[in-house]
């Protein structure tokens, strides 16, 4: 039987079958020889053992489209990263953050501002000047109020979509507006696994039935691992690669090799100047350059 894991933990494997069954499932051994290990999003065939106890063995796992180090899931078409415009306001230094995680790992974004009932519209240009000009689709909603919902089903549709933002933004309340079953499927797997609510948390899975078609179907996967958002791979000299409105602009600078940050003639801060690129990006472009500096010389003093 054809399925997708859900959730794994301690070596079970909790798939999601055409059916609407839930399976707990262990691994074959022979994945442990051919050095794969199933990942929460996986394509699997399970071999049923006990019909009655939905018990199972993962038998094959089907070829990955792509696979996320952090945290370790499988076959992602997009990130969808919830902020909210205001109470609290937006961290762009945090949001950069997401930003620079997701492009690490070639998955496209969408930026989706929460709580647009309490916004003003001059707070919902500023977000949107400063993130469409870096090539991110950007979007307004209000969880409270339903509204913008229906246009962010539409770029959920017939994908798998991991959505991840701070606390405090909406997104369990989003979670919930999108698959108000994924309490009856939490509740299932919590049953299965016998731990409660205040368990260390891990990636989950859920299928979208409302969204979904015979052909694609719809997962909105919620996953903790996004909040470990430290910087790595990321170097002083690497840094301007995160921001991909800078490329048109760095052609200004006058030296090669500017880092945008203490040279006299440059490029992208005369870009900011004019407001081709939002300034808040610069700023905390030059918060992340410091500290990627700072985290150098202490490796080289120790």
């Amino acid at each position: 039987m054809k399925g997708k894991i859900v959730k794994g933990i301690s070596g079970f494997y909790y798939v999601d079958t055409a059916d609407g069954n839930i399976y707990e499932c262990k691994a074959k051994g022979v994945f442990r020889s051919l050095g794969l290990k199933p990942l929460v999003g996986d394509d699997v065939n399970i071999d049923i053992i006990d019909e009655e106890k939905k018990i199972g063995n993962v038998t094959e796992v089907f070829p990955r489209k792509n696979q996320l180090l952090r945290p370790p899931v499988a076959n992602v078409d997009q990130a969808v990263i919830v902020f909210a415009i205001v109470k609290p306001n937006p961290s762009y230094n945090l949001l950069d953050r997401f930003l620079i995680m997701m492009r690490q790992q070639d998955l496209p974004v969408v930026i989706c501002f929460n709580k647009q009932d309490i916004a003003t519209k001059e707070e919902q240009d500023a977000l949107m000047d400063a993130y469409e000009k870096c090539g991110y689709k950007v979007m307004f909603i209000s969880v409270a109020e339903n509204t913008g919902i229906d246009d962010l089903k539409e770029v959920l549709r017939g994908k798998t979509s991991v959505v991840a933002g701070p606390s405090g933004v909406g997104k369990s309340s989003l979670l919930n507006l999108l698959h108000p079953e994924g309490d009856r499927q939490t509740g299932e797997l919590s049953r299965k696994i016998d731990r409660g609510k205040n368990t260390t948390r891990h990636s989950e899975l859920f299928f979208v039935p409302a969204l979904s078609d015979e052909n694609d179907h719809t997962f909105v996967m919620d996953t903790p691992g996004f909040t470990s958002l430290e910087m790595r791979d990321v170097t002083t000299d690497t840094l301007q690669n995160y921001y991909p409105e800078f490329a048109e602009f760095e052609p200004e600078c006058k030296f090669g090799g500017c880092s945008h940050i203490t040279e006299p003639v440059c490029g992208i801060k005369m870009a900011v100047d004019r407001g081709d690129i939002a300034r808040e990006r610069y700023d905390n472009y030059c918060l992340l350059y410091e500290e990627l500096k700072g985290q150098k010389q202490y490796g080289k003093k120790r």
